[in-house]
């Protein structure tokens, strides 16, 4: 393109690229699924970028991308607060999320490889192993992750995305799904209906299957912020 002298220098300057505001959100992301920081208490920018060893600019920038995925919220003159979402924001969260999963597995049973079923059986005997091993934070990421592989055989990437966007926001009261469940070996056991329908590449019994899967989640997760709040 010419400029308005009939040159043909670019029409904008090259921009330097960064990711560094970027690995500063994976860490406060990181803090808030792990439960250090938790919903409604300050992300102190002074202290987040003195631990860090940076400035405060992208540190700013880092809170701002996590606002506008809805896990930090800005208070004037008070500074940025990790969102403490409540039992409606959560129903709507979780009601989204099945209709996307829903969607997402009828395709997905039509696509599905021999292949992709191993890879999502193994993923639920990793669930298991996780789940005898007590390691409970591990394995909810892992049923996070069944989730997205299932999304993800759907082929429709732009549900993917949503998914990852309702997961973060999600990711605040991680640490609540395991309270669902007396054993956590239960986790992994409550997908067993879903590889059984995969298997039988019945998609009408997967999304019958995974409906239920998704209501007893919903259910449980609500009915404990209700009761006990964030």
């Amino acid at each position: 393109m010419m400029d308005d002298d009939g040159s043909g220098s670019p029409l904008f300057a090259e921009l330097e690229t960064t990711d560094l505001a970027s690995r500063i959100a994976d860490q406060v992301l990181k803090a808030i699924g792990d439960g250090r920081l938790r919903p409604g208490e300050k992300v102190g920018e002074a202290r987040l970028a003195r631990e860090l060893g940076t400035s405060r600019a992208p540190v700013r920038e880092a809170l701002r991308l996590l606002e506008s995925q809805g896990l930090i919220v800005t208070h004037p003159r008070r500074g940025f607060f990790v969102h403490a979402y409540d039992a409606d924001e959560l129903d709507d969260i979780y009601d989204l999320r099945e209709c996307l999963e829903l969607h997402a597995a009828g395709a997905a049973v039509a696509r599905m490889t021999e292949a992709d079923f191993e890879r999502l059986a193994a993923q639920v005997e990793r669930m298991k192993r996780l789940g005898l091993e007590g390691q409970l934070k591990q394995q909810v990421e892992e049923d996070y992750a069944f989730h997205r592989m299932l999304c993800a055989l759907g082929g429709n990437m732009r549900i993917v995305r949503l998914f990852d966007q309702i997961a973060l926001q999600l990711r605040a009261g991680i640490a609540l799904l395991g309270r669902v469940y007396d054993d956590p070996r239960e986790i992994a056991l409550s997908h067993e209906p879903l590889i059984e329908a995969l298997r039988a590449r019945d998609a009408d019994r997967l999304r019958a299957e995974l409906s239920e899967h998704l209501e007893d989640a919903r259910f449980h997760v609500v009915q404990l912020y209700r009761g006990d709040g964030a």
